[in-house]
C-alpha cells in the first residue's frame, strides 16, 4: 500500500513538473549563491569570488528535483562595476525535464550618501530546456499494451531562447536592501503544441546585521545576521525569513519558507523550515542546510538537503583602497 501511495506521489509530482514547468529553481541559502538572486550583487567581493551551491529537493521521491549552478565574478574597483559569469543546471521530475542556463553579468555602484549607496544590476542569458521522452509512459501506451513508443507529438524535443534580469540594491554598513527582475523578455519557452511564456519572477530582498562583539582591531567576532527574501511568479507567492548567529568561524541558523494564512493557487503555503550550519575560513565559506518539509507532503519528501561553497579571492594589501561592500548575508 505505501508503494502505491509513493508511486501515486510521484506521478503527481511528474504532472506538476510538466505543467508547471515555468516555475524557476530555488536554493534555501540563496545568499550563498547571490548573483542568483540578484545581478546586482555582482562584484560583491574584494576581487574575484568563486562559488557554487547543489540542491536535492525531496530527496526520498526518485527523480525529483536536482539542481546546482557556479558562478564566478571580479570586482572592477577602478570602474566602480563588478564583472561574472553564471551557469545553473536544472533536473525536474522522473521525466527528464530539464534546463541549463549560462549568462553573464554586469553591476555599476555609486554612493548617493557618505554612509548610503546603490549598486544596478544586469544579467543577459541563453538558456536551452528539454525533455527525456523515453523515461516518459504516456496513456496511449498502456492502452496498446506497452508499446515502446507514443504517438503523442511533440514540436521538437528542446527549446532555446535568449533572456535578460535586472535588480538594484541599496545598503549600507549594516543594512540592505534591494529588488531583482528575472525574465523580463518573458520569451516563448515550449517545446510541446502550443505556447507558453515564461512568466516574470519578482524578487525583494534585505536584511540587517546586529554586530554583538568586536575584536581590538574593530574586525566582528560575533553577530545575528536577520535577512529576507520575498519571491512572486505567475499565481505563486513565496516568503523565506530568517537569521543566523555567527561566531567567529562557525554559523548556525533557522529560517522558514512559506507565508502563514495565505493560500497560493488555492494551495497552502507553508513549505519548510529550514536547519543551517556554516564554517568560514580566510575567504572559504561552506554551508549545508536541510530543509524539514511542513506541507502536506510532509513525512514523504524526504526532506531537500543543500550544500554551498564560495571562495574568495584576498585583496593585496599593498593595493587595497577603500571600498563599500553590501553586508548581506553569506549563506
Amino acid at each position: 500500500m505505501m508503494k502505491l501511495l509513493k508511486n501515486i506521489v510521484v506521478i503527481i509530482l511528474l504532472l506538476m513538473s510538466l505543467s508547471a514547468y515555468s516555475q524557476d529553481p530555488q536554493f534555501s541559502q540563496f545568499y550563498a549563491h547571490s548573483l542568483y538572486l540578484n545581478p546586482a550583487f555582482t562584484g560583491n567581493t574584494d576581487v574575484g569570488r568563486l562559488s557554487g551551491i547543489f540542491r536535492n529537493q525531496w530527496a526520498s521521491i526518485p527523480g525529483a528535483f536536482v539542481s546546482y549552478s557556479f558562478a564566478y565574478d571580479h570586482n572592477l574597483t577602478d570602474l566602480n562595476s563588478g564583472v561574472g559569469i553564471i551557469a545553473t543546471h536544472d533536473k525536474a521530475g522522473s521525466g527528464g525535464l530539464k534546463f541549463t542556463n549560462i549568462g553573464g553579468l554586469y553591476s555599476y555602484y555609486f554612493a548617493i550618501h557618505r554612509k548610503l549607496f546603490v549598486r544596478a544590476g544586469l544579467k543577459f542569458s541563453y538558456t536551452s530546456r528539454g525533455i527525456d521522452k523515453s523515461r516518459l509512459v504516456f496513456a496511449d501506451q498502456i492502452i496498446r499494451d506497452g508499446a515502446a513508443e507514443t504517438v503523442e507529438t511533440f514540436s521538437d524535443d528542446a527549446n532555446s531562447y535568449l533572456d535578460a534580469s535586472t535588480g538594484g540594491l541599496i545598503y549600507s554598513q549594516n543594512f540592505w536592501i534591494g529588488f531583482s527582475l528575472d525574465h523580463i523578455t518573458q520569451p516563448e519557452q515550449s517545446f510541446l503544441s502550443g505556447v507558453a511564456y515564461l512568466p516574470l519572477k519578482t524578487s525583494f530582498h534585505g536584511g540587517y546585521n546586529f554586530v554583538l562583539d568586536e575584536n581590538v582591531k574593530g574586525d566582528v567576532e560575533t553577530s545575528i545576521t536577520a535577512a529576507f527574501n520575498y519571491k512572486h511568479q505567475l499565481d505563486w507567492t513565496q516568503l523565506d525569513l530568517g537569521a543566523y548567529y555567527n561566531r567567529n568561524a562557525f554559523v548556525i541558523g533557522l529560517w522558514y519558507r512559506g507565508i502563514p494564512f495565505i493560500k497560493t493557487a488555492s494551495l497552502s503555503n507553508n513549505d519548510a523550515v529550514i536547519i543551517l550550519i556554516g564554517f568560514q575560513n580566510k575567504g572559504m565559506k561552506i554551508g549545508y542546510s536541510y530543509d524539514i518539509t511542513i506541507s502536506k507532503l510532509k513525512g514523504d519528501t524526504g526532506g531537500s538537503h543543500e550544500i554551498s561553497l564560495v571562495y574568495e579571492y584576498p585583496y593585496k594589501k599593498k593595493k587595497r583602497r577603500k571600498r563599500h561592500f553590501v553586508p548581506c548575508a553569506k549563506f
